[in-house]
């Protein structure tokens, strides 16, 4: 049994919040936790503390919340600390090379993905997207570069037709602490070496953004389909109809042909739509002022808003008038 570790945490989401549980459920002692600073939310925009820093309060552990840990007062607050390891996962700060050099075991992160594919911000979301099929958690050893260190364990899972961003992130969120608390103990008798990470295999997820949740009916519909997917539970998929925002929360392949956008069926069984290559059977919908509903019962209420022949992401006139 390795003797317990001196562990200073760094997270900021959920996914982060599941790893610090397995932490203190661990026999090691967490002495503090570092999270991002509050942020806006809600319609109210309250200042919300983040999933890690909820959780670290409640267990009576010291939470830092710098805005960069490039400045020296924060890197001398950190090694006053004396950390044995820094384990890190989705904390969202760069941590400079003095930072890296601070614990004695060094730091380790918990990333969403099987590295070297998907580096950056958003693994979960681009191996669905990408069509992979499989996913997975690396635990590394921190460099400086993002997510470039040597590997020290891996865990995979595969990635089903049914799987959607938060199906995944919530499976990841299971293997990743079992795997972190293992790297751990490797790293601490000295058992577990790295493999460095072949660069040439390395591919990038960049941050979501809602923009590019806009569906381009002109896109092949296998395309279109792994989007809603990944872009399920954020940033959610959408179109207009008949000028009106229109969210599409979930979607199959079918058959057919028309326009980009052109609605070729409506039945109890999906909204059918034609794409670039194929359609999409778009099985639930949310409509403005609406809750996300199964397109049945939009079909049963609202059947006259779905006729064939209308196209989906067309900009209504009044829409195009200048200041609006």
């Amino acid at each position: 049994m390795t003797e317990p570790l001196r562990i200073v945490f760094a997270g900021t989401p959920e996914f982060a919040a599941e790893h610090l549980k397995a932490l203190l459920a661990s026999p090691h002692q967490v002495i503090a936790v570092y999270t991002q600073p509050d942020r806006p939310a809600g319609r109210g925009q309250k200042l919300m503390p983040s999933p890690v820093k909820q959780l670290a309060e409640q267990h009576g552990i010291a939470v830092l919340q710098p805005p960069t840990l490039r400045d020296a007062g924060a890197q001398a607050e950190l090694a006053a600390l004396k950390p044995d390891v820094l384990v890190v996962v989705a904390y969202g700060l760069i941590l400079p090379q003095v930072v890296l050099d601070i614990p004695r075991l060094g730091c380790i992160n918990s990333h969403a993905s099987l590295l070297p594919r998907w580096r950056g911000a958003a693994p979960i979301q681009r191996a669905i997207e990408a069509g992979d099929a499989e996913s997975g958690v690396t635990v590394m050893r921190m460099e400086a570069g993002l997510d470039t260190g040597p590997m020290l364990l891996k865990v995979t899972t595969p990635i089903t037709a049914e799987d959607t961003g938060g199906s995944l992130h919530d499976r990841l969120a299971e293997l990743g602490p079992p795997a972190v608390i293992q790297a751990i103990a490797g790293l601490a008798d000295g058992t577990l070496q790295g493999e460095v990470q072949d660069d040439t295999l390395a591919t990038y997820a960049h941050k979501l953004n809602k923009d590019e949740a806009r569906v381009d009916w002109s896109r092949p519909a296998i395309e279109l389909e792994r989007l809603v997917r990944a872009f399920n539970p954020w940033p959610i998929c959408h179109s207009t109809l008949n000028g009106e925002a229109l969210k599409v929360l979930a979607a199959s392949l079918d058959d057919g042909q028309g326009a980009p956008g052109e609605i070729l069926g409506a039945s109890k069984d999906g909204l059918i739509v034609a794409c670039g290559q194929q359609a999409l059977r778009l099985t639930r919908l949310q409509l403005p002022g609406g809750k996300a509903l199964n397109f049945a019962d939009l079909f049963n209420s609202r059947r006259e808003k779905f006729a064939v022949g209308t196209v989906l992401g067309v900009i209504a006139p009044e829409q195009t008038v200048h200041g609006q």
